[in-house]
Formats: structure tokens, sequence, C-alpha cells
């Protein structure tokens, strides 16, 4: 039963697999029950589970291989500095700093300083109770950090990571202040979620030393890192900023300049999807629901809370402008509707669901019963918000097929260089599940002709939802990703 508690048997069978060898041969010989274990063993290798997780593991090693390849034409990293100490800029500084590479943490105020020095010290402590590292080894630590509210030191820098908030003119401004201050060898990054590259490059004086930088928070804890080539980015650019990555005990994968890059580029699609049901009257909870049955960590409801609303209109204000054919709905959308009745998620205690703290301090979500009136204008339902029963199979479908086509278009547009980088990301960036290794196993898994039916019964909702030529064109040809 614990076996089973952290493991869905549907999800990776080899918890139940495991405890059926042991009633089935208890009062076995030898030999028997050796046979009734291999018996179990081999129907383990042959299922879907084990031919995702051994893709994911040679996936893996293949992305390895292409970062250091990618990596080839760097610079060398003796020092860095982030520009911005938030929570994201404490994480970056912090996880630079464990590895080695000492970092100037930068800011405009002190307050925001002592919020990126105490995140730091907040991942360290944690490592110190766990025993992983000494007091010491804390104190090199923090001592690596140099938090400033001005530029001394900027000439010695080999590498800038600008993480201010996510608005083109901020980043325009603080891009084009630091450019000043740092060698004109030196490189800048910034670390935008969805702000073009190759639009922030047009400020810089040297754009061949740009180069996006995406982390995922939190730093410490999330592996991938987007490195965003826009159109002027130079190999060395590119270079060092995979190099670094690396240094940081991060999984790089470069990806072409496009709204959104790769990763949020494909989830965007997914909320837009998860919009569309529910202004059709589907139930919030059961949506979430179904969506973690199929081995997502959190729903698309639970995932835009903990994201933050705001964060996820603006993202989606991007995505919508970048590819209007299918990103632009025709409606006001339950995210934005939300978000203009100020609520943004866990960030402000409230967004699709209501949060509130336990004993232990953790932010617990509870249904909120005024989120049927704020969104009853909106539901085309007769009996309003949550009133039709969508079959766990359409929720399913619907959500995956928005996500898995773009990943496919992102391919075909050469936005990432293979299939095992685009899986990777996808589980690494959103926790896509591990047992379904990545959208395109996901549809190579389905199969190619039975996927592109499954777009053609969901067509008429929009482009979105209509198979990519890509996909048509391997059908036919009967091709596969893996």
């Amino acid at each position: 039963a614990e076996l089973t508690k952290k493991t869905n048997p549907e999800q990776y069978p080899a918890s139940k697999a495991f405890l059926d060898v042991i009633e089935e041969s208890a009062e076995m010989q030898r030999d028997q029950a050796v046979e009734v274990e291999a018996n179990h063993f081999a129907n383990l290798c042959i299922s879907p589970q084990a031919d995702a997780l051994i893709g994911l593991f040679l996936s893996d090693q293949v992305i390895k291989r292409i970062a250091k390849k990618n990596s080839t034409d760097a610079l060398e990293v003796n020092k860095a500095a982030v520009l911005g100490a938030g929570i994201m800029g404490g994480g970056i500084a912090y996880q630079a700093a464990t590895k080695g590479t000492p970092i100037i943490m930068k800011d405009i105020g002190q307050e925001q300083l002592d919020l990126g020095t105490a995140e730091a010290e907040k991942q360290l402590n944690r490592q110190l109770q766990k025993g992983r590292i000494s007091e010491d080894k804390k104190a090199a630590t923090l001592a690596m950090i140099e938090p400033q509210l001005n530029y001394e030191g900027f000439n010695a820098v080999d590498i800038v990571i600008e993480a201010v908030t996510e608005n083109i003119k901020v980043k325009e401004i603080v891009l084009t202040e630091a450019e000043k201050e740092v060698r004109e060898d030196a490189i800048l990054a910034s670390n935008t979620s969805t702000i073009s590259i190759t639009e922030l490059a047009k400020s810089l004086q040297r754009p061949a030393n740009f180069v996006g930088m995406h982390f995922f928070n939190p730093v410490p804890v999330m592996p991938l890192v987007e490195v965003i080539r826009g159109k002027e980015s130079s190999a060395a650019a590119v270079s060092t900023a995979v190099a670094l990555a690396l240094k940081m005990g991060k999984s790089p994968i470069v990806v072409e300049d496009c709204p959104g890059f790769l990763v949020n580029r494909v989830l965007f699609p997914y909320f837009d999807a998860f919009d569309l049901l529910l202004k059709e009257g589907a139930c919030i909870q059961k949506i979430d629901q179904v969506m973690e049955y199929f081995g997502w960590p959190m729903g698309p409801a639970y995932l835009s809370d903990v994201i933050g609303l705001d964060t996820c209109v603006h993202a989606s204000d991007v995505l919508a402008d970048g590819f209007p054919d299918r990103m632009k709905p025709s409606f006001k959308g339950a995210t934005k509707v939300l978000f203009e009745a100020n609520r943004l998620g866990q960030k402000n205690g409230k967004g699709f669901y209501k949060y509130e703290a336990d004993e232990s301090g953790r932010k617990r979500k509870t249904f909120d019963p005024e989120i049927k009136e704020l969104l009853a204008d909106h539901v085309d339902a007769a009996d309003g918000p949550g009133s039709v029963d969508f079959s766990a199979d359409e929720i399913r479908d619907r959500l995956m097929l928005t996500m898995c086509n773009e990943v496919a278009r992102c391919i075909d547009e050469k936005v990432v260089s293979s299939p095992d980088e685009a899986d990777m990301a996808l589980i690494m960036g959103l926790g896509f599940p591990r047992f379904r290794g990545g959208a395109l196993r996901h549809i190579d898994q389905t199969g190619l002709n039975e996927y592109v039916a499954l777009c053609d019964c969901y067509a008429h909702l929009g482009k979105a939802y209509e198979a990519p030529q890509i996909l048509r064109d391997m059908a036919v040809k009967g091709e596969t990703f893996f």
C-alpha cells in the first residue's frame, strides 16, 4: 500500500507488479517464483510506460551531447552579474554561487536586494538543514554573491543576466544602461519568458553579444534553461549562455526566437483550450482532476494560480499577437475575467481557487463559490458555470491536442532542433508526465493516423485543434518522431 501511495499503478505499473509478484509467489518454490517474476518483468518491458521512460533516458543523453556541442564557442565566464534581485534574481545568484561562479546582484532598491539575498540564504539554509553543506560552505557561497545598488565592478563581469520585470520598455532601459557599463566583449542575456530577443536587441549597440536565457521558477528546482537565439545573436553569445547554464547545473536547450519561445508557446494553447471548455460550461475541478489523472502534477486551473493570473494574461496577449490565427480567442476567457476581478492566484490568495494557510503554513486550495457568480456572464451554458458534464476523454483530448499540435509546429519550423529536445523541454520545464515521455512520444504512442483523426474530430473548434501539415505528411508516410 505504501508503494502505491506514491505512484499510481496505472501510470507506473511496476509498483503494483512488484506487489503482485510477492502475492502470487509467496508459497511457491524458488524456480516457480522466478518464473512468475520473469513474466511480470517481461510484461513491464513491453509496456508503453517502459517505452516512454527508456526513451526519456536516451533523450537525456542526446540533449547533453547537443548542449556540449552548443558550448564549444563559449567565452570563459569567471564572474557574472544579475540585474534584478527579486525571487528570480536571488535564485539565479544562488545557483551561480553554489556552483562556483562569483556573481554581482544589482538592483535599484535596498528592499529588493534584501529580498534577493534572503532568497539565496533560504536556499542555503535548506541545504544546511538537510546536511548537504556545512556552515563554512554556506558562508563561502554567500560571500560569492555581491549585492549592490550601482554598477561598480561591472567592467570585470563576463556575462550579465537581466531579470527585471516582464515589460519590454523596462527591459530595454535596463539593458541599454548595463551595456554601457560592461566590456565590449561581455555577453548580455535576458531572462524573459515571452518578449522577443530580436526586438530587445534593437535597443543595443552590440546586438551580437545579446541572447535570451530563460530560467524557470523556482530556479534552484527547475532544471531547464531555454537559451534563445535572436536574429543577430552570435555563436559566441549562444555558446557562452549554454556553457554558463551547464556550469550552474542546468540543462540548456537552444531555441530560436519566436513569441513564447518553446515552452510558453506550447503551454498557452493548452490554457486557451481550458478557457474554451469553461466558456462551454465545463467544471473547473473536474478539468483539473482529469488532467492530474492524465499525469500532470496539477491541472490547468491550479497551474494558472501558481503561475499567477496576471502573468498568464500578459503571456497570452503576447502569444495572441504572435499567432492570431490560433491563439487569439474571440471571447473573453475565464482567466482574463478573474484577473480583472483582481484574482491573481496564490500570490494574493484567490484565483480559480481560494488559498488559505494550514497549520504548517502551506497554502491549501479550496473551491470558492464566488467563481460561479464572476463567470456567469461569460459562459454559454444555460445553467451556468460547471453545469455541462464533459467526458474525461473529451477534456483530455481537447487540452492535449492543442499543446501537442503546437509542439509539432515548433519541430516543423525548427524552433527547436530535435524531437528529443522538444520532449525534454516539456518534461523539465512544464512537468509533462514522464511516463508518457513527452508530447511527441505521446503522438507516436497514440499512432499518427489515430492522432490526426482525433484532430479532425475537434477541428471545428478552431485552427489550434487542426492537425499541422507535418503530422498529416508523417501519417501518410508511416513515419514517427522516434
